[in-house]
């Protein structure tokens, strides 16, 4: 399975919400409802502008560009840079899934798609490398997130038998395809995991990893893999991903000890040889070390969480 795959596979995001955003005149929101969750928007007609406390610059989306919110945190979207942004929690309701919005007399942007609600057990490891806020452009060439988000519309508008359903699994292949799109024009200079995928030695080396996390890989062993040197393959790793190659292998084994101590079904021992680990101890010390509480505990709260 590719790295992308799994990072979808093991944050199972659930579609909550599927509805559109029909906004006129000025208007601005706080999207404050992103913790725990994962956002994804298109602007179908119009534009509007997105900002984040403390990050950069104003961002302009119009007709034709897709935005992915992953971090969590809390959002501005609004008609202009001057209107002073409420909660939109105060004015838009939560359980709308299947509608299309509209909000001070609409006509001037019409926005559509999901929030996603997600496994918050590992988030935060799998998202943090994640930019704050993801534009994609879906004109010209990408073709197949234009297609999934006309049908979208044409499911929330029309709303036959099966629409919400049919609306939230294009959802999810929307999601799907805009973090692909964006994989494929991140910038060289992001610093994270998810970037790196583009370089070519450092995604190799990352996607041997992910295939043989129980491999008892060296620095050696994963730059001769890639053909460089140990001292280069070091330091470009970490100028790449923001963290080591052995700190990167040790927190992915980690995450997939986490998703198989959440179902309960192996002995913490058998998680522990079949990645890598030599003893039950030595497992148990960097899964602390990593998730912040041992495996055993992590393991019964998690189980307790899927049973409430």
């Amino acid at each position: 399975m590719d790295i992308l795959s799994e990072l979808l596979s093991l944050l199972k995001p659930r579609s909550y919400i599927t509805a559109g955003f029909d906004a006129g005149g000025h208007w601005a929101l706080t999207l404050d409802d992103l913790a725990g969750r994962i956002k994804c928007y298109a602007v179908m007609s119009g534009e509007c502008w997105l900002t984040m406390d403390g990050i950069g610059d104003a961002i302009k989306v119009s007709a034709g560009d897709c935005f992915v919110l992953p971090s969590g945190r809390s959002v501005h979207i609004s008609s202009d840079l001057q209107t002073k942004p409420i909660p939109a929690s105060e004015v838009l309701d939560p359980n709308r899934s299947g509608e299309v919005v509209t909000y001070n007399g609409g006509g001037d942007v019409l926005l559509v798609g999901s929030r996603f609600e997600i496994d918050g057990c590992y988030a935060e490891f799998m998202l943090k490398d994640l930019p704050p806020i993801i534009r994609v452009d879906t004109s010209s060439d990408k073709a197949k997130l234009r297609l999934y988000l006309d049908l979208m519309m044409a499911e929330l508008k029309e709303m036959k038998p099966g629409a919400i359903s049919v609306a939230q699994n294009l959802s999810h292949m929307i999601l799907a395809q805009a973090l692909r799109l964006h994989l494929q024009t991140a910038n060289e200079r992001e610093v994270g995991w998810f970037a790196a995928l583009l370089d070519p030695r450092i995604g190799k080396a990352m996607e041997a990893m992910h295939s043989e996390p129980s491999r008892s890989w060296s620095l050696k062993a994963l730059a001769d893999k890639v053909g460089m040197s140990r001292s280069s393959f070091a330091a470009h790793f970490r100028r790449r991903v923001g963290e080591t190659p052995m700190s990167y292998l040790t927190r992915w084994r980690m995450v997939c000890a986490a998703e198989r101590l959440s179902l309960g079904r192996e002995a913490i021992a058998q998680i522990a040889t079949s990645l890598g680990y030599a003893s039950e101890h030595a497992f148990n010390t960097a899964f602390k070390r990593v998730m912040g509480m041992p495996p055993r505990q992590y393991g019964r709260r998690r189980q307790q969480v899927s049973l409430t």
